[in-house]
């Protein structure tokens, strides 16, 4: 049996799913464990024109 502290189990932020599996802070299943997220740019009109500014490449 592994003993996994419970400070090395990323915590995700509550209300925030996520399907963008190659982020460093993608949980494995759907969930972001980045400490806050930003989403912009600040002149976009809908959803489409969205991007989360906190997204980070998985390191291979």
């Amino acid at each position: 049996m592994n003993d996994i502290s419970f400070n090395q189990i990323p915590k995700h932020i509550h209300g925030i799913s996520c399907s963008v599996t190659n982020c460093a802070y993608h949980d494995g299943v759907h969930y972001c464990t980045a400490n806050g997220i930003l989403v912009g740019p600040s002149t976009a009109k809908n959803a489409a024109q969205t991007v989360c500014a906190t997204f980070k490449p998985k390191q291979m």
